[in-house]
């Protein structure tokens, strides 16, 4: 793990073979969740392609301080990199060269957010993906939320949605477990600590953007991080 966090180091730093380095040991975890999404309607190669996207947003947004492997770090912004693209290749058709700006775009976006500590303009990621206004605008409205197997089922994302419930049978009773497990975990932290950890892995929020809405530093939001992670790791393996 030592040696993965000075290829973190390096890459932030700007070492590109660093960067590399670190996407090529983690192409078998990328390779391995886009399995997950075969038969839905889109190439494997394609899903890889699109997980590609949410390693590299791990490796670039990836926090030295915390005390989490990077495997364990990207494993959600794969996940949700692939649903979005799965969800915006829906019913709704749009040509491929609007979807491949629509995933620049998304990047860029949180890029910025992280570099800006606040929602970019759309000036701001029209300068940043080399674009006009109307491309970017059009391309973030047909990623918009449509009407699909992915639709949350009911008010909230909390319900889930009708893909999750069609998941193959055998991995059913395992999710359900692991679900009860992080959410009995998740319900004996304080308000603001559960906050962070929603924000943080489920929603894919950067830490000056959450410090931002609570009003806290985000060195604080960092500090925390670190702290809730290492009581929910020892409470794991206590069970």
């Amino acid at each position: 793990m030592t040696d993965t966090m000075e290829l973190i180091r390096r890459a932030h730093n700007g070492d590109k073979s660093a960067r590399d380095r670190l996407v090529t040991e983690n192409m078998g975890l990328v390779w391995s969740i886009a399995r997950r999404f075969t038969g839905r309607g889109a190439e494997l190669e394609d899903l890889f392609q699109i997980g590609s996207i949410g390693l590299l947003k791990a490796i670039d947004n990836f926090d030295l301080g915390m005390d989490v492997r990077l495997s364990t770090y990207a494993v959600p912004m794969i996940t949700g990199e692939i649903r979005r693209f799965l969800r915006d290749d829906g019913m709704i058709k749009v040509s491929r060269p609007l979807k491949e700006l629509a995933v620049k775009v998304g990047a860029a976006r949180e890029k910025l957010e992280f570099s800006l500590g606040r929602e970019p303009t759309l000036e701001e990621l029209a300068s940043q993906v080399g674009a006009s206004r109307e491309e970017v605008a059009a391309s973030m409205e047909a990623g918009a939320e449509i009407e699909s197997l992915y639709r949350p089922m009911g008010k909230d994302d909390e319900s889930g949605c009708l893909m999750d419930k069609l998941a193959e049978k055998n991995s059913e009773n395992e999710a359900l477990l692991n679900r009860m497990v992080l959410k009995e975990l998740i319900s004996g932290l304080g308000l603001k600590e559960r906050q962070i950890i929603l924000k943080r892995y489920f929603e894919n929020r950067t830490q000056t953007a959450i410090a931002n809405e609570l009003g806290i530093s985000q060195v604080q939001v960092s500090r925390l991080e670190k702290k809730i992670l290492k009581e929910l790791k020892e409470k794991l393996t206590e069970r």
